[in-house]
């Protein structure tokens, strides 16, 4: 039952895929508009906001026009882009891009020119068309010519060209849809940096191989700013120093730390092995007290000889003494002894003949 579902569910999938078509991949660069890129036979009506955000008409997408300099392409064009792109369901995007000519009349000059603008719009992944020389004020004639439905563009009233704001009569219309600047970007700001600090991009640029004929640097400054450039490079050395010093002290300082460490564990180590061998109760005192008790006693009392221990030889140089004849009481008189054992054995046998006299 398991595999049919996944099966079932599988051939779904693909009716769907089918139906909808292959997925479209971003491998090329948008177009470049022609007279008109809308390929809709039908007449081109107008449509209400309202109507857009239905997903109507059904037969064509919803033709968007966005316009600008986009001088140094940054994050800010983009998410405004990605804005008009996302406004309703079905959406192709327009995007128109000012020659430098106008720009330079009306706004002032550009860093980019107008084909590396329009290089940069046409690999946004958001823009589906890219027109270029646009317009500076958008005319019903030209809104017709390109079939545009709306127009997207920040609501800050945009004055230039003698008028107050040049998207006044596409308000009116009910043609515009507003999109969301992202603050802390803008091509001013980022202008407003290099000039701010002019002397480090120049230094940068001269240290990566620019002539100062190159950056319109003066003799004098060149020589200034390679001098400076000496000047953080020693400086960059002696901090790496430092740094290395400081790390090599620090490790020299651990390792002490462990080492004196390990040394007071080992004396304490050393201490403890000295008192319980040779302290008041060490294992020293016990042994010296069991060896003198010993010695004592072996003093005080001699071991005896084991019983099975061979007997004693005499010594060749003596001769054994003639066996003596027994000798009676009454006929022989006992001689005297020798030593005081000899004495009492006399003593002891003469007693025992009186007894048998009697």
């Amino acid at each position: 039952m398991v595999k049919q579902r996944r099966i079932r569910a599988h051939s779904c999938c693909a009716s769907v895929c089918c139906r909808r078509g292959p997925l479209k991949t971003l491998t090329k660069p948008a177009i470049f508009a022609r007279e008109t890129s809308c390929d809709c036979r039908a007449p081109h009506e107008k449509l209400t906001i309202a109507q857009a955000c239905r997903g109507t008409p059904v037969d064509r997408p919803v033709r968007v026009y966005a316009d600008g300099i986009f001088d140094l392409f940054h994050s800010g064009h983009a998410r405004a882009l990605m804005q008009a792109k996302n406004l309703f369901p079905n959406t192709y995007l327009i995007v128109g891009v000012c020659s430098d000519e106008l720009t330079h009349k009306f706004k002032g000059f550009t860093v980019m020119t107008e084909i590396e603008r329009y290089e940069a719009l046409r690999h946004c992944r958001y823009v589906d068309e890219v027109l270029r020389d646009a317009p500076w004020t958008l005319t019903p004639e030209f809104l017709e010519k390109h079939k545009i439905d709306f127009v997207a563009h920040d609501d800050i009233p945009y004055s230039s060209a003698g008028s107050e704001d040049v998207y006044k009569h596409i308000k009116e219309a009910g043609m515009f849809v507003p999109t969301q600047r992202t603050e802390g970007i803008s091509t001013s700001e980022l202008i407003t940096r290099i000039v701010r600090d002019y002397d480090v991009y120049a230094r940068r640029n001269l240290q990566r191989g620019y002539t100062a004929k190159e950056l319109n640097v003066s003799y004098i400054n060149e020589k200034k700013y390679r001098l400076q450039n000496q000047v953080d490079r020693m400086k960059e050395k002696v901090r790496t120093v430092e740094e290395k010093s400081k790390h090599f002290v620090y490790r020299v300082e651990e390792k002490s730390h462990d080492l004196i460490q390990k040394w007071e564990e080992k004396s304490r180590e050393f201490i403890g092995n000295f008192l319980e061998l040779f302290g008041p109760d060490g294992t020293w005192k016990q042994v010296f007290q069991e060896r003198s008790g010993r010695m004592l006693s072996y003093a005080l009392s001699p071991r005896e000889s084991p019983c099975n221990s061979p007997p004693r030889e005499l010594s060749p140089l003596r001769s054994p003494s003639p066996p003596s004849p027994p000798a009676r009481w009454h006929s022989a008189r006992p001689s005297p002894p020798n030593s005081p054992k000899g004495a009492s054995a006399s003593i002891s046998s003469m007693s025992e003949g009186d007894e048998d006299e009697k």
